[in-house]
């Protein structure tokens, strides 16, 4: 997953633009599907939603270049990066705030490159929580776009099949109003990108 891919986020949360992304990873037990419940924990009640192009790797990559990038990628869906917040920022590391389980839907479909502009430029992403809209971006004002993401990760890492990049989420998060606004059971969060489908969930306690 990529931290702070929009400047419009960035600075909503006090932080300056970038000059490298930030990454952090994800759990299974954290991911749920379109429309399964996303689980408000016994241990806080500051859920926040976060709007998301999800990009899914079809094969082994390493090195990747401008040239062959996109050359990996299986196909596209949305995420709605689910985030505890008090819990993310307990230190400088927000992974314990990502991973609280049932907390990151994931769908609700694979869309092929074929069907999108190169690298899922220009596609308007969009959350709204009860209908009302709370994020409403594009993905042409990433700070770091599908091909710059997949290359600076590579020179790191092996990406493997199945392999999911989380590319970032733009302001209008809950954190950042006044007041907050949190995910609530009974609430239904909805993630949207252009040409890629609507992710929607249902919100519940943990038993």
């Amino acid at each position: 997953c990529m931290g702070l891919n929009y400047a419009d986020h960035a600075k909503e949360g006090g932080n300056a633009r970038p000059e490298y992304p930030s990454f952090f990873l994800r759990g299974n037990s954290s991911m749920v599907g379109h429309n399964q419940p996303i689980v408000r924990p016994k241990a806080s009640t500051q859920l926040d939603y976060e709007a998301e192009l999800a990009v899914i790797i079809g094969k082994q990559a390493r090195h990747l270049t401008a040239d062959n990038a996109l050359d990996c990628i299986a196909g596209y869906s949305c995420f709605n990066d689910g985030s505890i917040r008090n819990y993310q920022r307990k230190s400088s590391q927000w992974t314990i705030g990502k991973n609280f389980d049932g907390t990151g839907p994931f769908g609700p479909c694979l869309v092929t490159p074929d069907e999108l502009p190169p690298g899922a430029a220009g596609l308007r992403i969009q959350s709204r929580l009860n209908g009302k809209v709370m994020q409403d971006a594009n993905t042409h004002v990433f700070l770091w776009n599908v091909v710059e993401a997949l290359r600076i990760i590579t020179e790191c890492m092996t990406l493997e099949p199945g392999d999911v990049i989380i590319t970032g989420t733009p302001a209008g998060v809950g954190y950042a109003r006044t007041p907050p606004v949190w995910m609530a059971p009974g609430d239904v969060c909805e993630i949207e990108v252009e040409g890629v489908g609507i992710l929607s969930n249902p919100i519940v306690d943990e038993n």
